[in-house]
Parts: C-alpha cells; structure tokens; sequence
C-alpha cells in the first residue's frame, strides 16, 4: 500500500508539473517553486497557455472559462463522495468572498457523482456555480484524475495556470496565492 501512495504522489507530482508548464531549463526552475504541502506556482512568463474550461453548469446554462478573460479564476473539482472536498469547501468560500471584489471568479467542477448528489453537497455551502462533469472529461483534459480531488488550479487574468494545488486548501494558503495572481497586470496584448 506505500508503494500505491508513493508512485501516485509521484505521478500527480509529475502530472502537475506538466500542467503548469515549467520545464527543465535553469532559469525557468527557478521561477516554478514547489512548496512542500504541494503547491505548484509558476512565475507569469512561464505559465502554460490557457487550458480549455467549458461545459454545462450544474443548475443549468453553460460556462466558458474564456469568457472571464481579465478576471482571475479559481477552479476547484470536488464531489460530494470526497471527505477533503467537504473539509474545504467552508475555506473556498471565504477566499471567494473576500476576493470577488478584486476581479475573482471561482469556478467549481464536480466530478464523477450524481447531477441530485451534487446539487445538495453545493446548497448552504459555496454560492459559487460550479461545471456538472460527472465523466471527468473535463478535468483529465487539465491533468486532473478524479482520484486526486479535490485539486484547485488557480488562472490568472490571461486564463493561463498559475498556481496548482493537489490537496485539500485551507482560506490561510489559498488566500495569498489568489491575491497574488489578482495584483498581477495582465499580459499586453
């Protein structure tokens, strides 16, 4: 059983470096920093380009993540079987209120669960909409395996990742990561 918890912290480590796009060359590892509670954080010109963010969303309509260009997006996958998701979604919901103001949109996507499962996990919890992706399309396009949610992947204002986390987040570690990307200017076109 360590060896399973081993080689799959190994390859969500694996997998989030790539999803943020650093790379192997001297100067751009020293602007990726890892933290040891597995926040990855790339500096802004070395950000991934914008990863595609769409589908139904889960009280009806549709959502495009490029429709919030110029706004900060942070996206959480959860679902209503996963204890961590339950854990967090208190602290999502504070950062998002206490930084909606500054430009910050969240975004959740449920994955691998039931549309009325769903539905009463999200009510008294987050006022936030969230993506219905009960086959976890959506998020194995992000690199984001449903057995490693939840998982937040913070966009900056240029829809490009800036910050990875594969854990469970707490309003004391989300909070500045948000409210870094948000002070950051974004990209001249």
């Amino acid at each position: 059983m360590n060896a399973r918890r081993w080689t799959a912290g190994l390859l969500a480590t694996v997998a989030a470096m790539a999803l943020v796009g650093c790379t192997s060359s001297k100067a751009q590892e020293k602007t990726c920093t890892t933290t040891t509670d597995g926040i990855f954080e790339c500096a802004p010109d070395q950000r991934s380009a914008p990863p595609k963010v769409a589908g139904e969303l889960l009280l009806g309509g549709s959502y495009d993540v490029s429709e919030a260009r110029g706004q900060v997006v942070v996206v959480n996958f959860w679902g209503s079987w996963c204890a961590p998701c339950r854990a967090e979604a208190d602290d999502l919901e504070a950062v998002y209120q206490a930084t909606k103001g500054s430009g910050v949109n969240f975004l959740g996507i449920n994955v691998q669960d039931s549309r009325d499962k769903a539905k009463a996990f999200e009510k008294g919890r987050v006022t936030y909409p969230s993506l219905f992706d009960p086959s976890s399309k959506t998020a194995l396009a992000l690199d984001i395996p449903p057995n490693s949610v939840p998982a937040t992947v913070v966009l900056d204002r240029d829809g490009r990742i800036a910050a990875v986390i594969r854990a469970a987040v707490k309003q004391e570690g989300l909070q500045p990561i948000v409210e870094r990307v948000a002070a950051e200017n974004p990209a001249p076109n």
